[in-house]
C-alpha cells in the first residue's frame, strides 16, 4: 500500500473535548496498524497555518460538537483544498440543527417522535411556567429536553413529572439558547452505523444500548460499566431491516458522506423512531461505532483507512 500522511483532528474547545481527545488516540492507532503515517492535531488558532506548511494528504475529522460537527472545520477544509473523510461542511449543518434534521427524515416518510423548539428568550418574555405548561399540553409525560444543537446528550433530561420541567430546562439551556422539547419514546434503543462503500452506503449490524438507569446520557455514554450493549440488537428481522433502511435514507437525505450513526428507537410495533444522527460519531471504548465494525467483521483502521483512500481519490 502507498504511505499516506492522515492528519487526525481531535480535542477542540467544545464541551466534547475529552471525548474526541479518546476517539482521536484510538483512531489514530487504529490507521497506524493499518499501515498510515497518522499526525494527531488539536484544532486551535494554528490550525491553517499547519494545513498550509504540513500538508497531509488527508484529514480524518474526530472533533465531537462544535466546530467539528456544525461545518466550520470542513469550510476550511474546502477552503484549502485539503481532502478529508466526513460530510461536507453543508451537509454538516443541515445535520447539526436537529429540527432540521428531524423535519428531513420527517418529510421522507420516517416516524420522528413529536417535537417543539423554542429559544430562552420565549420562556423570559412570555412567562416561563405558562410555557412550560403549554409544552406539557402539547406533547404529554413523559417527555425529553435537549439543546437544538450539540452531542453525546449534553443537557439532555428525561422529565417524567412536571414539577421536573423548571430545572431541567435550566440545566438543558447550560448548553445552548434553545432547547428542544420532544415526546419520550419507549422502545429498544439502538445505533446504526451507516458506511459508505463501492456499492453506495451500507448499514452496519444495529447495536442495541441498554443503560443501567434507563437513560443513555453522557455519563452512561463513557463510563465503561453504566451501558450494556447487544449487537446485533435483540430485535425482529423485520425490524433490523427497517432501522437499517432508515439509517441509510437519513444518510442519503442529509446528503451525508462516508460514515454516519443514526439513532433511534424500536417500539413493540416494530416501528423505529429516528432520535437523531452524528456525522462525526465517538470511537472510545465504550462507543457503538466500533462495535458495529467488529460485529460486521471489519477492524476500525481498515473501514477508515478505505474512507481515507476514498477522500484522496475524490479530490483528484
Amino acid at each position: 500500500m502507498v504511505d499516506h500522511t492522515v492528519a487526525v483532528l481531535a480535542g477542540g474547545l467544545s464541551h466534547e473535548r475529552d471525548v474526541s481527545l479518546r476517539s482521536g488516540r484510538r483512531l489514530s492507532a487504529a490507521l497506524r496498524a493499518d499501515g498510515f503515517t497518522v499526525e494527531e492535531w488539536d484544532t486551535d488558532s494554528g490550525l491553517m497555518d499547519r494545513l498550509r506548511s504540513h500538508r497531509p494528504d488527508a484529514v480524518v475529522v474526530a472533533l465531537h460538537g462544535g466546530e467539528g460537527e456544525n461545518g466550520s472545520v470542513q469550510t476550511i477544509l474546502e477552503m484549502l483544498d485539503v481532502p478529508f473523510v466526513g460530510t461536507s461542511s453543508q451537509g454538516c449543518r443541515r445535520t447539526w440543527d436537529k429540527p432540521i434534521a428531524k423535519s428531513l427524515v420527517a418529510k421522507a416518510g420516517f416516524t420522528t417522535p413529536d417535537w417543539i423548539v423554542l429559544p430562552h428568550t420565549t420562556f423570559r418574555e412570555l412567562g416561563a411556567q405558562a410555557v412550560l405548561d403549554a409544552i406539557v399540553e402539547r406533547l404529554g409525560l413523559p417527555l425529553i429536553l435537549k439543546p437544538d444543537q450539540g452531542g453525546s446528550a449534553l443537557g439532555a433530561q428525561v422529565v417524567r413529572d412536571a414539577t421536573e420541567l423548571p430545572a431541567a430546562m435550566v440545566g438543558c439551556f447550560a448548553y445552548g439558547d434553545t432547547v428542544l422539547a420532544e415526546r419520550f419514546v419507549s422502545g429498544v434503543e439502538v445505533a446504526v452505523t451507516v458506511v459508505e462503500g463501492e456499492n453506495g452506503p451500507e448499514a452496519l449490524p444495529a447495536v442495541e444500548i441498554v443503560p443501567e438507569n434507563g437513560v443513555y446520557d453522557y455519563t452512561a455514554r463513557y463510563t465503561a460499566g453504566l451501558t450494556d450493549y447487544f449487537t446485533p440488537a435483540r430485535i425482529s428481522p423485520e425490524a433490523t431491516e427497517a432501522v437499517g433502511k432508515l439509517a441509510v435514507s437519513t444518510h442519503q437525505q442529509l446528503g451525508l458522506r462516508d460514515i454516519s450513526r443514526t439513532d433511534a428507537v424500536v417500539t413493540e410495533d416494530g416501528i423505529p423512531h429516528f432520535l437523531a444522527v452524528n456525522l462525526s460519531p465517538g470511537l472510545t471504548e465504550t462507543s457503538t461505532v466500533p462495535m458495529a465494525m467488529e460485529a460486521a467483521g471489519h477492524s476500525l483502521g481498515s473501514v477508515f483507512g478505505d474512507l481515507v483512500i476514498r477522500a484522496i481519490r475524490r479530490a483528484s
